[in-house]
């Protein structure tokens, strides 16, 4: 069987991306999320296309998860951006 992915460079840095752990502020309360640099991105993009702050953003999935929030806020991520196709 042939092998028709190629990674490129982004990818490569992508998928090697560490796990940083950030203090977010959520309903004036402080808690810490661990989210990989490319999800973090994505997540400050969403916040400035709809013209909220990041905080803003993280409160509302806060408030609607069901699961811890750093898994919430990747599979948000993740929604998003398959939304857009």
């Amino acid at each position: 069987m042939t092998n028709n992915f190629t990674i490129n460079n982004d990818l490569l840095n992508a998928l090697s991306s560490p796990v940083v752990k950030r203090t977010v502020n959520i309903a004036g309360h402080s808690t810490s999320v661990s989210l990989e640099q490319p999800f973090w991105d994505e997540l400050v993009r969403i916040a400035d296309e709809r013209d909220i702050s990041l905080s803003e953003l993280i409160s509302e999935i806060d408030e609607a998860r069901g699961t811890n929030l750093s898994s919430a806020l990747r599979l948000f991520v993740l929604m998003d951006l398959k939304n857009r196709t």
